[in-house]
């Protein structure tokens, strides 16, 4: 009934479905497996892609050729770039979506791809030999064998789905649990835990008040995520902004003697950043309101995501609570909010390939990892695709460094520290934030994905029209002369310091307060020599000038800190017979096996001088 496949995905969620298209679209024959076709790349929690670092990561992965950002403009219902009034490292776009488009679109564009097989049925265990994984099986007794497997579980794992006193077996609201896969790979010899993650209530958007509310509008333009020409929406939707009280949070606190959370029937470990509001309401007694987001499902639907509400409370005293919000004062509820918990493997059983160490040609992806959030799902997924791909034609493994990605920082994060919690991508993680720009994610990595196979060739034109602009308009900066009496007048208007004699334009742009869109404006002669570039090409230019100085120091450290990174640790290193080193320093080392030592000193635990004593013990 089954061909052998090259790669079998299990899981179609955002991890699964970048998983498949990558390893597709490289030329693998690959099947795609998932409990219901029907739930394709479904918004579990909130309808919204991007934010604060996620943005960054969705951008990384469109510019490697993946299908997030090109679904995410398809779908978009608002757009906003965020963090716009700080330096632009910090910039990062969001855009909040029509779930159920979404999932349309996202289905649509896998069944375009080659290669790309689907099947419904739910994956129960492994066929594993002489420890290499060479296909699944399902829960209707079928074996499907393939060269490599990539598992992208999510939530599904053993999944328990929490309603006040009430449980029940679920990966989600609806929707039967995932069994058998974590027993098998527990008694394989790898470690397990469990994760809690939870959503709001979703509510009728036509029972709300939203005069009472304060109105939070989309941008005037929609940047989007693709590097591509994607189709963007002509309107916008808004969103909402209101506030819990004292009043709700004393109505909250009468359920939380029967809260799964506060009773100890949940074991895992919920997410630190996005808390539930009983444990916010717990945690920050001090504060008597907290913010909430009022998020449309779409562009039909009367359905809103109530973003800051997070609980899994008795169904009585949410809706209570709820109609004692402002605006919510007639709200009706279409279903509760809820906690789940599941299966998780920590991560650090994971090469940097997203391999696992213990079994060949077994990929993991997503929240199995232990992350949490679509974006941090989809880059693994892409990437644990690409190297399924990799690996089973014997080719090179496709690793992004620190300083190359937001997604090398997240997989280094993962395999070298592992996680106790469910994870999440920020941009103070990144050490190298001033490079790993959501702006440029396509000068970084398309040509990357390009030389693999993965990105098009209209990818990469547009990379090298891209890169031609931004020199051009450069040396148009450099070479352009400004008259004192032409600008002055601006500065004037920007309390800014006039100048006294002729300027370049380069030099005027350095100042934090000029932007060069502005300049061009009151310049005639500038605006004629840009007017036929695109406005990416000229913000690009302006980011590169502005940021020289700060680019430049960083670039600086990426090669000092390359030097760690380029001193590959042997597989073989036994680290028990190093007995200068400490007895944690041994244990994690051995744990982990650090691809490098630039690895190794990222481990927890170990400190600078048990680097120093590898470096001896490697004869450097």
């Amino acid at each position: 009934m089954f061909p052998e496949y090259d790669v079998i995905v299990v899981g179609a969620g955002h991890a699964g479905c970048e998983a498949a298209a990558a390893a597709a679209n490289l030329g693998s024959k690959t099947l795609l497996v998932t409990m219901n076709m029907q739930t394709i790349a479904q918004m579990s929690c909130n309808p919204a892609m991007g934010g604060i670092a996620k943005g960054q990561i969705v951008r990384e992965i469109d510019a490697l050729g993946g299908y997030s950002g090109i679904v995410t403009d398809q779908s978009t219902i608002q757009f906003r770039m965020l963090n716009r009034s700080k330096g632009p490292a910090m910039w990062s776009p969001r855009a909040q979506n029509d779930r159920m488009l979404f999932s349309i679109k996202w289905r649509e564009m896998l069944e375009k791809t080659p290669n790309l097989d689907f099947y419904q049925d739910m994956v129960t265990g492994l066929l594993i030999k002489d420890g290499v994984c060479q296909g699944v099986v399902t829960g209707l007794g079928h074996e499907i064998r393939s060269k490599s497997v990539v598992l992208t579980n999510g939530t599904f794992l053993n999944g328990i789905v929490h309603i006040g006193e009430k449980n029940f077996g679920g990966g989600r609201m609806a929707e039967k649990a995932a069994t058998g896969i974590t027993e098998q790979l527990v008694s394989l010899g790898f470690e397990s835990d469990r994760l809690k993650t939870g959503t709001p209530p979703r509510i009728d958007g036509r029972s709300l008040d939203y005069s009472k509310m304060e109105e939070q509008k989309g941008d005037d333009e929609i940047v989007g995520f693709s590097f591509l020409e994607t189709e963007k929406p002509t309107t916008q939707r808004s969103c909402w902004i209101t506030y819990t009280s004292q009043k709700v949070h004393d109505v909250l606190k009468t359920g939380f003697s029967r809260s799964p959370m506060f009773a100890g029937r949940i074991d895992g470990t919920g997410p630190r950043y996005c808390p539930s509001i009983e444990d916010k309401i717990n945690r920050f007694a001090e504060r008597d309101r907290h913010q909430l987001f009022i998020e449309p499902e779409g562009w039909n639907t009367v359905e809103i995501y109530v973003n800051g509400f997070s609980t899994s409370l008795p169904e009585e005293v949410q809706y209570e609570a709820l109609r004692n919000i402002v605006g919510f004062e007639k709200v009706k509820m279409f279903r509760p909010g809820y906690a789940i918990e599941y299966d998780f493997f920590p991560p650090t059983q994971l090469k940097y390939t997203l391999e696992t160490k213990l079994i060949q040609h077994l990929f993991f992806a997503g929240q199995i990892n232990g992350t949490t959030g679509y974006e941090e799902a989809a880059c693994q997924g892409l990437m644990a695709g690409i190297n399924a791909h990799q690996k089973n034609k014997s080719l090179e493994p496709v690793i992004l460094k620190r300083s190359e990605a937001y997604i090398g920082v997240l997989i280094d994060d993962l395999i070298s520290k592992g996680t106790d919690e469910p994870y999440r991508m920020f941009t103070s993680r990144a050490e190298f934030r001033t490079l790993l720009r959501q702006d440029n994610a396509d000068l970084r990595l398309t040509e990357l994905s390009y030389r693999l196979g993965l990105a098009s060739q209209e990818r990469m034109n547009k990379v090298l029209d891209k890169k031609n602009s931004v020199e051009k308009i450069k040396s148009i900066l450099k070479e352009f002369a400004v008259e004192p009496e032409e600008i002055n007048a601006y500065f004037v208007s920007i309390n800014s310091s006039p100048i006294t004699e002729k300027q370049k334009a380069q030099k005027i742009l350095l100042r934090p307060d000029v932007e060069l869109e502005d300049m061009a404006n009151v310049l005639p002669g500038l605006q004629a020599a840009l007017k036929d570039f695109s406005k990416d090409s000229i913000e690009q230019a302006s980011i590169q000038v502005k940021y020289e100085v700060y680019i430049e120091k960083e670039k600086e450290l990426v090669k000092k800190m390359s030097l760690l990174e380029e001193l590959e640790i042997p597989d073989s290193f036994d680290y028990k017979k190093i007995t200068s080193l400490g007895n944690e320093a041994r244990e994690k080392l051995g744990k982990i096996k650090p691809r490098t030592l630039g690895q190794a000193s990222r481990i927890s635990g170990i400190n600078p001088s048990d680097v120093q004593i590898l470096m001896v013990f490697m004869g450097r």
